[in-house]
């Protein structure tokens, strides 16, 4: 996604008349025992959260501000100023803000280059992590929606997702920013072109905090202290306004919006399906499932291994055939039931009650295999598991991923979203993609998988 902030963007009243038609879950912050913002930019935190942090204000709940950048890049083309003249600037302005919107509101600045959140992404989430263990329970944090538009902001999304997912007594919304400019309401989403509508904003997943006279008064007040966004600072070119008043009305509603992140399936939802159908998804009877199997095994690009990984193993009929390949299997699934039947199935193999990515076993690899689970992840889950294979892989190992493309009412995406996000995040090309209708199966290989011919001395 690439957009220009010159550009008109959306009209405010358009989206004013989209919402109204909206019956979200509200954001209570009754209970709450602290707040935590997550702001990769000056000006970030009062547009996407101004009015939460003055709600707050007003409730007693502590809020600290952990900002990213100090956002020195606002106006690469400026002929009257300097990258470092603004990073002061706006850092002034960033203090004078939260003491209008919480007047005991505390923040870290970690101060990393603007543009450069995902170079410095450690930095943010070690701050995150410090911050949280300290803070009183709940604790919700608000971050940027990690869909955008804007790399910082993606990336410190993903960041606030990874670290609450892993954090007891923390909950998360995300806010959007830019996405009030690039995108349009769903029903003119369509003349906006199709990445547009793939990208548009997740409302079925909206929160919305109603904002009294009073805070939207002080939010207002908080956006009018970062001059050097809302207003020119010369009338030279390059010195437009970045916040004009266009953009403003987006955030001056009586209403803030947010998003739920996209959660996982849960253990329940497994352990209720195996109750109802112990064998699950009728993995020997089909021949759907018998011929994709037997697809798998032919993908590996290995007559043997040495340790084999299944993650999600269900009943353990693919497990069983791993054990004819690998010395050692281990299966994984999040159901006690289905691991029961599995044990009895693949005696030779060993499994472990676990949900991926936080529940992972010890220990190297040279074989992992993802079938029919990796819709069930979010896309935040999906990003870390394989994030843990690329850590758990042995150099010559392989990650063999085998998903269903047609829709699923309870997965969370499908096969062909899973192996797109999957490649994405992969080092190296895919050493077997084979796609037909039903399923989609690739096989991605370590830094030193060779040709299977040199292997055997058939080619020099």
């Amino acid at each position: 996604m690439s957009f220009d902030h010159r550009d008109p963007g959306a009209d405010p009243a358009v989206w004013t008349t989209f919402l109204a038609g909206l019956d979200p879950d509200g954001v209570d912050l009754r209970g709450t025992g602290s707040v935590v913002v997550v702001a990769p930019h000056p000006d970030d935190e009062t547009l996407g959260a101004g009015g939460l942090v003055a709600t707050a204000a007003d409730a007693g709940i502590p809020v600290h501000v952990l900002l990213g950048t100090r956002g020195e890049r606002s106006h690469p083309d400026s002929p009257t100023t300097t990258t470092a003249a603004l990073a002061e600037r706006r850092g002034a302005e960033f203090r004078a803000a939260l003491r209008v919107l919480h007047p005991t509101a505390t923040a870290t600045e970690l101060d990393v280059p603007d543009g450069g959140v995902r170079e410095h992404a450690e930095v943010l989430r070690e701050a995150l992590v410090r911050r949280l263990a300290g803070a009183a329970r709940p604790t919700l944090v608000v971050a940027p929606w990690r869909g955008d538009g804007h790399r910082d902001h993606r990336v410190a999304g993903e960041v606030a997702e990874q670290v609450v997912a892993a954090t007891a007594g923390a909950t998360l919304l995300a806010y959007p920013i830019w996405a009030w400019h690039w995108d349009a309401p769903p029903a003119g989403s369509e003349a906006r072109g199709a990445d547009a509508a793939a990208a548009a904003m997740p409302w079925s997943r909206a929160r919305a905090l109603h904002l009294d006279a009073a805070v939207r008064d002080r939010k207002a007040r908080a956006l009018d202290a970062y001059p050097s966004q809302t207003r020119p600072l010369s009338p030279a070119p390059g010195d437009e306004a970045v916040v004009d008043a266009r953009h403003a009305a987006h955030h001056l509603r009586a209403e803030e919006w947010y998003f739920a992140p996209v959660q996982s399936r849960s253990r329940e939802s497994f352990d209720a399906h195996y109750a109802r159908k112990p064998e699950g998804w009728d993995f020997e009877g089909s021949w759907y499932e018998r011929r994709k199997r037997a697809a798998t095994l032919a993908a590996l690009p290995r007559e043997r291994f040495r340790s084999a990984l299944e993650l999600g193993c269900a009943t353990g009929v693919l497990t069983a055939a791993l054990t004819e390949r690998a010395d050692d299997v281990l299966g994984t699934d999040l159901a006690a039931a289905a691991l029961e039947r599995a044990r009895r199935r693949a005696p030779s193999a060993r499994f472990a009650l676990a949900a991926f990515p936080g529940e992972w076993p010890e220990g190297r690899r040279d074989l992992v295999v993802l079938s029919e689970v990796g819709y069930y992840l979010s896309p935040d889950d999906l990003d870390r598991t394989v994030d843990r294979v690329l850590d758990t892989l042995d150099d010559d190992g392989v990650l063999v991923a085998c998903h269903w493309r047609h829709p699923d009412d309870h997965a969370v995406s499908d096969g062909d979203t899973v192996h797109a996000a999957i490649a994405r995040r992969w080092p190296r090309p895919a050493l077997v993609q084979h796609v037909e209708p039903d399923f989609v199966l690739t096989v991605f290989p370590g830094a030193a998988v060779t040709s299977v011919a040199r292997a055997e001395g058939l080619v020099g």
